[in-house]
């Protein structure tokens, strides 16, 4: 299996660029007699549907944003268990409210807010991510992209 992410950046690249990327996975999994999983945001679709024979391949699955139940709370403690800090991290539902308010529900937003508060919690030396390191965190703004 290829698993190829960010599919939506092909967008980024000349028509003549894209033909060029589109072809690629193509020839790779007929070649190599494997399946192609594509992952990206919405323009993704678009990505792919520049090459009729490549997307009639895939079938679109979306998503969904996170919501306030038990599935999001497997989640985040499935993360926490598997993040290497020293000390355990538990949450309350207020705190996981937080977070799901913060990330608005979006996976990789949940990520990267507990890899944040993780390597925050080694900084600091608290090795645990607490209630308090939760609903005090900010995101960091990007300057490099804030004048892009």
């Amino acid at each position: 299996m290829l698993v190829i992410d960010e599919v939506h950046n092909i967008l980024a690249g000349s028509y003549r660029e894209q033909r060029v990327v589109l072809n690629t996975p193509r020839f790779l999994s007929n070649r190599l007699q494997i399946s192609l999983v594509c992952f990206g945001v919405n323009e993704a679709r678009e990505a792919i549907s520049g090459d009729v024979q490549l997307a009639r391949r895939f079938g679109q699955f979306t998503l969904n944003r996170w919501a306030a139940d038990e599935q999001f709370e497997s989640l985040v403690a499935s993360i926490l268990r598997n993040t290497p800090l020293r000390n355990p991290s538990v949450l309350s539902p207020k705190s996981l409210r937080w977070m799901l308010q913060v990330t608005e529900g979006i996976t990789a937003n949940v990520f990267h807010l507990i890899n944040s508060l993780a390597v925050e919690a080694v900084e600091t030396g608290r090795e645990q991510i607490c209630e308090e390191a939760v609903e005090s965190w900010r995101p960091k703004l990007d300057m490099e992209a804030a004048f892009a």
